[in-house]
């Protein structure tokens, strides 16, 4: 199901969109915002696959809304005028709706973001099963994937893969360790530690949390890792 919010300064056009998204098995409406920005605030928070934009609104328009994501999630905009529609295909606007909206022309945009969601997920679950590194521990060499490693911890002329069922011991140097694994998915927090960002569950002053094990943060990283993850 397609977590969604909508955004629309009029409360009756909120309440139809409400009502709709209630008649169909596709979409989960998490919230609804009059107001653009109290909306980018949980935008920032919470993860969302699709809003029902309006244009017209004060402050600031849907347009220039979604130009301010850093993340954008797939959008349905929503309005009275239709001088909008060519500038909202720019911004690969999922479908356009002219009010009044019916629940048919709903449910035709709708369906457009469910199948795109769904060949969302197919490519990325191929891409990840495709991700793998091989990793050579003495005699034998292991194909492991990416996805799967969770953290890589360094002990002398020595590092420990750790694997979400097991862990691999190599010989390699933690100046190197970025040419084995992608550091757009991994981020060092101390001088023995590289983590995986994906399976860190909790963060805290000194220390993170992976798999119920505890990781500690250096001084010298901390604050490298509190902008890398937007905290």
């Amino acid at each position: 199901m397609i977590n969604c919010i909508a955004i629309d300064d009029e409360p009756k056009a909120l309440g139809i969109i409400e009502r709709y998204c209630q008649k169909s098995d596709l979409v989960c409406l998490k919230a609804t915002f009059r107001e653009p920005v109290k909306a980018i605030e949980f935008l920032n928070s919470e993860k969302i696959d699709l809003i029902f934009l309006d244009i017209n609104m004060p402050d600031i328009n849907g347009l220039q809304l979604i130009q301010t994501l850093p993340v954008k999630p797939m959008v349905i905009f929503t309005t009275a005028y239709s001088n909008y529609a060519v500038e909202s295909y720019n911004l690969n606007a999922i479908d356009y709706l002219l009010k009044p909206i019916t629940f048919e022309r709903f449910l035709t945009a709708v369906n457009k973001a469910q199948s795109l969601a769904s060949t969302k997920t197919t490519i990325t679950g191929k891409n990840e099963m495709a991700k793998t590194v091989f990793i050579k521990s003495g005699s034998q060499t292991y194909q492991v994937k990416i996805s799967d490693i969770m953290y890589l911890e360094k002990d002398g002329n020595y590092i420990t893969v750790y694997l979400k069922d097991k862990k691999i011991l190599i010989r390699e140097n933690m100046t190197d360790i970025f040419d084995l694994v992608p550091a757009g998915e991994f981020v060092r927090v101390h001088k023995s530690f590289v983590v995986a960002v994906k399976h860190i569950s909790t963060i805290e002053v000194h220390q993170l949390i992976i798999n119920g094990e505890k990781i500690p943060i250096g001084n010298t990283y901390r604050e490298p890792l509190r902008v890398r993850l937007g905290l």
